[in-house]
C-alpha cells in the first residue's frame, strides 16, 4: 500500500511540474513580426536599410537584452518589390499563416491598399512612408512611426518663410512623383503656403522611372521658383541635380526625409555641393542622445553600416517603437498578442526614445506619433547638420541655428 501512496505521490509531483512548466514553455514563444519592405523595386536601397535597421534592432533585443521578457522576436521579411498587391499578399500570409503579432508595411501606396487587410484581421502594423492619408479614419490598426508629410509640408514651408529675403511673397516650386507618395505633399502644402503668404508658382509632378526632368525645372526657373520643395527618392533627386546644372538652374532644393540613402552620397559627389535641405524629425550623431548613441552601438555591433543613415535610422526607430509596445502589452494585458499589442500602442504618451526620435503619443483616434521636426544641411560627405531646432510648425517659434 505504500508503495502504491509512493508512486501516485511521484506521479502527481510529476503532474504539478509538468503542468508548472506549461506556462513557461509558452512564454517563450517567439514574438512574430512581419516585414512587408521594398528591397528589389524602384528605392530598393532605402528598403533594404530599413529592413537592416529593423534587423538590427530586434537581433540587439534578443541577444543583448535577452528579449522581451524572456521571449524572443522573429523577423519575417517578404520582399514587395513596390508593389502595393504584392504588399497586400504578403500582409494576408502574415495574417493567416504565419499568425505575427504585428506587421511593418513600407510605402504610401502600400500601406493604403494593406490598411484594409489589417484592420479586418485586427493587426496593428507601423507603416514607414508617413503619408498622412494611410491615418485617415478609420485609423484603426495602422501607426506611423513619427510625424506625416503634413509635418513636412508645413516645416519646410515655415522654414523658406524664415530665411527669404527680397520683396514679395516667396515663390516655391513642387517638384514629385505622380504617385501616393508624391501627391501626399500637395494638398497640405497649397493650404498651408494660403494661409501663410506663399505662393506655389508651379507643381511639376512625373513618373518615377523619369532620369531626365529637364522639362520640369525649365517649367519651374520660367515660372520664378526660388525654392523647390521636393518629394521624390533619392535617385530622382540625383536626377534633379543633374537637370538644373544642364539648364543653369540654381535655387535651394528643400526634401523631406526620404531624400538621401547610402548610394545618394555615392552618386552625387561634384553634385550636391550643399545646395540640398531637408526635413528631418530625427537625432542626429551630432545631438550625441542617448538613443542616438544606442543607435550607434547596434550598427558597430553588427557592422550593418559603418556611418549614419537616415533609412537604417528609420528602420531602427521601427523596431524600438514595437519593442516598447511588446513590453506594454505584457505587462499592461499579460500577453502579447495583435490585440493587446495594438491596445498597448494606444496607451503611449509622451513616450521617451532618448532623443532618437521625437516622444511618442498615440491615442485611439490618433496614431500619428508626433509632429515636431526640425531643418538639416545635407552634405556631400554624408553627415548632416541642424540648421533649425526642433519645431512644432504653427505652434513653436523656429529658431534659426548659426553653422560653423
Amino acid at each position: 500500500m505504500k508503495k502504491i501512496i509512493g508512486v501516485l505521490t511521484i506521479g502527481a509531483l510529476a503532474a504539478v511540474l509538468s503542468l508548472g512548466a506549461l506556462p513557461s514553455a509558452a512564454a517563450a514563444k517567439d514574438i512574430k513580426v512581419g516585414a512587408a519592405i521594398n528591397l528589389t523595386g524602384p528605392a530598393s536601397t532605402f528598403g533594404k536599410y530599413h529592413a537592416k535597421g529593423q534587423q538590427d534592432y530586434f537581433r540587439y533585443v534578443n541577444e543583448v537584452k535577452g528579449g522581451v521578457k524572456g521571449r524572443k522576436i522573429q523577423m519575417l521579411t517578404v520582399d514587395t518589390a513596390y508593389k502595393a498587391p504584392e504588399a497586400v499578399a504578403a500582409v494576408r500570409k502574415f495574417a493567416m499563416q504565419e499568425r505575427v503579432d504585428m506587421i511593418a508595411t513600407w510605402s504610401a501606396g502600400e500601406g493604403i491598399q494593406a490598411k484594409p487587410l489589417l484592420q479586418q484581421f485586427r493587426i496593428p502594423a507601423i507603416n514607414y512612408s508617413t503619408a498622412w492619408e494611410i491615418l485617415q479614419a478609420p485609423v484603426d490598426y495602422l501607426y506611423l512611426p513619427f510625424g506625416n508629410y503634413r509635418l513636412d509640408c508645413q516645416a519646410v514651408l515655415e522654414y523658406i518663410k524664415a530665411v527669404h529675403k527680397g520683396p514679395g511673397a516667396p515663390k516655391v516650386g513642387l517638384l514629385t512623383y505622380n504617385n501616393p507618395y508624391g501627391r501626399s505633399i500637395h494638398e497640405p502644402s497649397r493650404e498651408y503656403a494660403k494661409a501663410n503668404g506663399i505662393e506655389i508658382v508651379s507643381i511639376e509632378e512625373f513618373p518615377p522611372q523619369t532620369v531626365d526632368l529637364t522639362t520640369e525645372l525649365l517649367r519651374l526657373k520660367q515660372k520664378g521658383a526660388r525654392y523647390v520643395f521636393v518629394q521624390v527618392l533619392p535617385a530622382a533627386l540625383i536626377s534633379t541635380l543633374k537637370s538644373a546644372d544642364r539648364i543653369g538652374y540654381d535655387p535651394q532644393f528643400i526634401g523631406t526625409w526620404t531624400s538621401t540613402d547610402p548610394d545618394f552620397f555615392k552618386n552625387g559627389k561634384g553634385l550636391i555641393k550643399d545646395r540640398v535641405k531637408m526635413q528631418f524629425c530625427g537625432g542626429l550623431p551630432s545631438d550625441g542622445t542617448p538613443g542616438v548613441k544606442l543607435m550607434e552601438s547596434v550598427w558597430k555591433r553588427y557592422k550593418t553600416v559603418n556611418a549614419f543613415d537616415t533609412s537604417y535610422w528609420e528602420g531602427v526607430v521601427v523596431g524600438m517603437i514595437m519593442e516598447r509596445a511588446f513590453i506594454r502589452a505584457q505587462e499592461k494585458f499579460g500577453t502579447i498578442t495583435p490585440e493587446n499589442v495594438n491596445k498597448a500602442l494606444e496607451t503611449f504618451r509622451n513616450e521617451d526614445f532618448g532623443g532618437l526620435v521625437p516622444n511618442v503619443t498615440y491615442s485611439k483616434t490618433d496614431h500619428g506619433a508626433s509632429f515636431k521636426g526640425r531643418i538639416v544641411q545635407v552634405h556631400e560627405n554624408g553627415t548632416f547638420t541642424p540648421l533649425t531646432n526642433f519645431f512644432t510648425p504653427g505652434r513653436d517659434r523656429i529658431k534659426l541655428l548659426k553653422v560653423k
